[in-house]
Parts: C-alpha cells; structure tokens; sequence
C-alpha cells in the first residue's frame, strides 16, 4: 500500500493533475484508492456495469471490443470515466496486459470529484478530445 505522500507525488507527475496545487494534491491522494490487477485480468467487461474511474500508475493495459484490440494504456491514461458518465455499461473490455497498479475513485464519486477539481475536468476532456479525434482518423 502507497502512503499519502507517495501517492501525491505520483499524482503531480501525471499530466491529468498536473494543473492541481500541493494541497489539491494532497486533498486528491486521500480520495483515491490503489488497486492492483494481475496480468490478464479483466477490468472492465464490455457489456457490463461500469465501476469506476481508474488512472493507471503502473503497467499497461489493452482496450479490447469484440475481443480486438483498440488501443494500449499506460501510466498517466484513464478508462472507466465513459461508462460512469454516461451511466452505460462499458463499451470495451479493459485488461491488465501485465501487473497494472491503478488509483480507483468509485463510480458515485466521480461527479462531484469532477466538480470539485475543474481542472482535472478539462484535462480528462482534452484527453477524450485528442481520443476523438484519433478515433476519426482511424476510420478515414
């Protein structure tokens, strides 16, 4: 387990908290919970409820939907904010390619997570922007 001031300064190095000062950090570090995932197992199941939002700290992860493979996450990526947002199951399967170590915040927070760090807010739509886009061009 991860004490406090190790998970601020894990936060401050990714880019989605990058605009937070100490204090909001360290406010942040108290939210979140660590959850470590084993290599191959299913985070998320395509189909299924949604459980949360996860930033990954370490190791990869693969977006798989219909069983191919869309896209790797790695450390600073998210997945689990669409299914929460939305209140849609997940539209993809997300597993731990090896040993992933993510900071989870459960679905009924992330709204007023969300609202009480707005910065945090427009780096995760940035990242769903420049994932959008991406998407797009994979189709052209």
């Amino acid at each position: 387990m991860t004490d406090a001031d190790e998970t601020v300064d894990i936060l401050a190095g990714l880019t989605l908290f990058a605009d937070l000062a100490r204090p909001q950090l360290e406010a942040v570090a108290h939210t979140l919970e660590e959850e470590w995932f084993t290599g191959g197992q299913r985070i998320l199941r395509q189909g299924f409820s949604g459980t949360g939002f996860y930033v990954i700290v370490e190791g990869e992860a693969a977006v798989r939907v219909d069983g191919e493979d869309r896209a790797t996450l790695s450390r600073g990526d998210f997945f689990g904010e669409v299914s929460i947002l939305l209140g849609e199951p997940p539209i993809a399967d997300v597993v731990a390619l090896r040993p992933l170590r993510c900071l989870f915040l459960a679905g009924p927070e992330v709204e007023r997570f969300l609202l009480a760090h707005p910065r945090v807010m427009y780096r995760m739509l940035q990242a769903q922007a420049r994932r959008l886009r991406n998407a797009n061009r994979w189709r052209s």
